[in-house]
């Protein structure tokens, strides 16, 4: 399908100040492009509950766990560029990892999560980098690795990282800038620089409303002991929305739910991942890495979510069995929402490119209809 700007903007347009008037948005902005050009790139509203700060084109926001398709991107990155196969194993970069029945993880496992190592049998602090990766060391997977995935929420983020810093010798929020956020002009870091806090908007917590769904998950997360409660307090620490509006938080280099960005430069990185690996004359991504993304290796009820869920090489794909495309209608898209509402993907068969950003969360496990409407919006030429 071929986008035209003007056609497409006067679709997005009216769903997007849609939000604001019905759906209680505060402040937010979308982006999408196409065969690497930007189409769409709208943003509205206000950075704080005052509405005091109006949101303009280079505000910064925190976009929570959209952050593990950057963490991905960036290890797929470093395992193409030394000719590292997804059926390695995991031990080999990293020897202590083996222990607590881990040594036959491989990499595919663990980037489609797995790897049973969602949640700890001991309570470590987020912000303790070293305990949290030693923690990990020491703990037995939930389940036989391969048998089954289940959402790894917390501990994702500090998996990648380690990889990064074992093979690359460097933090992977290092790595994403000197291979993406400089070369891209990306205005997003993973781990902010203090420079940049002015523009960031606070972010806000989901408001009391309707029952959240699917309402399994959310017993269970509130249920001490359960697999799910564990996930989400696994390591332990940052669970007010409120704490990561702190300036030391948001200079943390958290792969898992720390990137703060702008949706006009989300989008540009997922146009360059849409397009082959390839932008501006310059290729990031082999063919056979962009085919590792748009792969599906786990699907199937997650043990965490408790619902179908699908993933390729660290990137979350649409189940077949889903009751709703969160990535459009390709089967060969692929992308990574974060909590609250964020969302962000590439459609590679349209050369198509997403990004949703906004402040003021909503309590929904996957993309909710803030961000949906827009994505159903741009495949839909007869919305207006």
């Amino acid at each position: 399908m071929e986008l035209r700007a003007a056609e497409l903007q006067e679709r997005i347009r009216p769903v997007f100040e849609k939000n604001f008037e019905t759906a209680g948005e505060l402040g937010a902005a979308v982006s999408i492009w196409q065969n690497g050009k930007p189409l769409v790139d709208f943003h509205g509203g206000f950075r704080d509950a005052q509405r005091e700060k109006p949101w303009s084109a280079d505000t910064l926001v925190l976009i929570w766990s959209a952050t593990k398709g950057l963490g991905s991107a960036c290890v797929l990155h470093l395992l193409q560029e030394e000719g590292i196969e997804l059926d390695r194993i995991v031990a080999e970069f990293w020897p202590e990892f083996a222990q607590g029945g881990k040594s036959q993880i491989t990499l595919a496992q663990l980037l489609s999560h797995q790897a049973g190592l969602c949640a700890f049998d001991e309570r470590v602090d987020v912000q303790d980098y070293a305990a949290v990766i030693a923690a990990l060391e020491r703990q037995t997977p939930w389940w036989p690795p391969g048998t089954g995935h289940g959402y790894h929420a917390r501990t994702f983020g500090f998996l990648l990282d380690e990889l990064v810093r074992r093979i690359a010798q460097k933090p992977l929020g290092k790595y994403w800038r000197d291979n993406f956020g400089e070369s891209l002009a990306l205005d997003i870091w993973i781990g902010l620089p203090e420079s940049e806090h002015p523009r960031v908007a606070t972010i806000y917590a989901a408001k009391a409303g309707r029952a959240p769904s699917p309402p399994e998950f959310y017993r269970d997360l509130a249920t001490p002991g359960t697999l799910v409660r564990k996930t989400f307090t696994s390591p332990a620490g940052l669970h007010a929305v409120s704490g990561m509006n702190a300036p030391a938080v948001r200079s943390m280099s958290m792969v898992s739910f720390g990137g703060i960005g702008s949706a006009s430069s989300l989008a540009k990185f997922y146009a360059m991942l849409a397009c082959g690996g390839e932008f501006d004359g310059r290729r990031y991504f082999s063919p056979e890495t962009i085919a590792k993304m748009t792969s599906t290796l786990s699907s199937g009820p997650d043990r965490v979510f408790k619902i179908p869920t699908a993933f390729s090489a660290g990137f979350m794909k649409d189940p077949p069995s889903g009751p709703r495309r969160l990535f459009g209608p390709s089967p060969l898209a692929f992308g990574h929402p974060g909590a609250g509402g964020s969302h962000a993907f590439a459609d590679p068969a349209n050369g198509i490119a997403f990004a949703y950003v906004m402040n003021q969360m909503e309590q929904s496990l996957l993309p909710n209809d803030k961000s949906l409407t827009l994505v159903e919006a741009l495949y839909n030429e007869g919305t207006a």
